[in-house]
């Protein structure tokens, strides 16, 4: 089966190139040019990947990953100025999943797509189910959920990838770039912030469950997953 890929940019010429090379490599692919419009259509349709501009008309890029994110967790890579690094931490911070630099390489983007539904889909894979548990904090592959304590951490698809591989290796430092490589299924670029940001995102996720200093940083080398000691 085709998996479904929705471009939501206003540029019609890159859309259709864009268009044209996923169809190319496989993918199913519609395209919409207007934020507004965009979340409308996405609440009666379903896709397995967005993949979503920042420089939107009727609604902002990052204004539709924040109503989004209110009731669909399609994951999504979007697509930035390239040097508005401000824009991508925002992104991540509301939930996108990835993201590109424009003007993109269509090779690119279908590699990062893949790499991006591979995560998503892993859990109907076929594989063993892989539960895990350190501390109060547990993990099951299989639901592709976690909690803390008891209270569900409702983690992403890129964050629950970088908690299992984090407590996979418990007590260990993880580098930054295997840690990539693992979870992101890419290898970590010159000054690409994703795996600092995600982290951010599951500590914040942890402590409001009460997992404060979970996730140690490990200057110049990563990051360690502990066992909670007041559990």
């Amino acid at each position: 089966m085709q998996e479904r890929v929705l471009i939501i940019d206003d540029d019609l010429e890159l859309c259709a190139l864009l268009g044209e090379y996923l169809q190319l490599q496989g993918f199913a692919v519609a395209a919409i040019h207007d934020g507004s419009e965009a979340i409308q259509h996405l609440k009666n349709t379903r896709y397995d990947v967005l993949v979503l501009d920042i420089m939107l008309p009727g609604t902002m890029g990052l204004d539709v990953l924040r109503t989004l994110r209110q009731f669909d967790k399609t994951p999504v890579l979007m697509l930035t100025a390239r040097g508005e690094d401000t824009d991508r931490i925002v992104g991540l911070e509301l939930g996108a999943d990835d993201y590109l630099p424009k003007p993109c390489n269509p090779r690119e983007l279908a590699a990062r797509l893949r790499a991006i539904l591979r995560r998503v889909q892993s859990s109907g894979s076929g594989a063993a189910a892989v539960e895990l548990e350190v501390g109060a904090t547990r993990l099951n592959s299989a639901s592709r959920t976690a909690s803390h304590r008891g209270q569900e951490l409702g983690l992403t698809s890129a964050e629950f990838n970088i908690l299992q591989v984090l407590m996979q290796h418990a007590g260990k430092v993880v580098d930054k770039d295997i840690l990539s490589r693992k979870a992101l299924d890419r290898p970590l670029s010159a000054y690409d912030r994703s795996i600092d940001v995600h982290i951010s995102k599951v500590r914040r996720k942890l402590a409001a469950a009460g997992g404060d200093d979970i996730i140690l940083s490990v200057r110049g080398r990563g990051y360690q997953f502990v066992a909670d000691r007041t559990a």
